[in-house]
């Protein structure tokens, strides 16, 4: 039998192995690093200014109506509006709309041919003619008046058909 010290010596050896590698194991006890101070708080950027709803601008004031209208040409000894004409009356009619207040003279002209007074009724015809075509483009009767001239007013000098043809022609004015 063994004796009571090498028993002792056996079992404390074992111990020791068996210690051994739980100390490997075990980390020494390191007192914990103190608690770092709260860092500043990061700067927080200032909220972005508030944006500011721009009301849009208002609209720009509708343009002056263009009441000149002076180029209305005439056939050849008649009321018969030209062609190239209605497109300067469908003008015309387009700004004597924006405003229903104001009232004009449509002025009627001649050339020379012909005697004082069938180109004084030939002026009027014409301007009649303008007045038609104006009342039925949906303008008041009643903001249109007619004045003949005949041959008294000319824009051109009557020596030849082109400065005559010019003379052939019905003025819208604002009273």
């Amino acid at each position: 039998m063994k004796s009571l010290k090498q028993y002792g010596s056996m079992l404390l050896i074992a111990a020791s192995v068996a210690a051994m590698p739980a100390c490997k194991s075990k980390k020494a006890v390191v007192a914990p690093p103190p608690p770092k101070p709260p860092a500043a708080a990061p700067a927080t950027p200032p909220p972005p200014p508030p944006v500011k709803e721009e009301t849009p601008a208002p609209p720009p004031p509708p343009a002056a109506p263009n009441y000149n209208f002076s180029n209305i040409q005439f056939e050849f000894n008649s009321g018969i509006l030209k062609t190239d004409s209605y497109a300067l009356l469908d003008k015309a009619v387009a700004e004597m709309k924006k405003d229903d207040s104001v009232k004009f003279m449509l002025d009627g002209h001649s050339s020379a041919e012909g005697s004082e007074k069938h180109n004084m009724d030939l002026s009027v015809e014409r301007a009649n003619a303008v007045k038609t075509y104006l009342t039925n483009s949906g303008v008041s009767a009643d903001r249109l008046t007619v004045k003949g001239y005949g041959e008294s007013k000319p824009i051109s000098n009557n020596t030849d058909e082109a400065s005559r043809a010019l003379n052939r022609r019905v003025e819208i004015k604002k009273q």
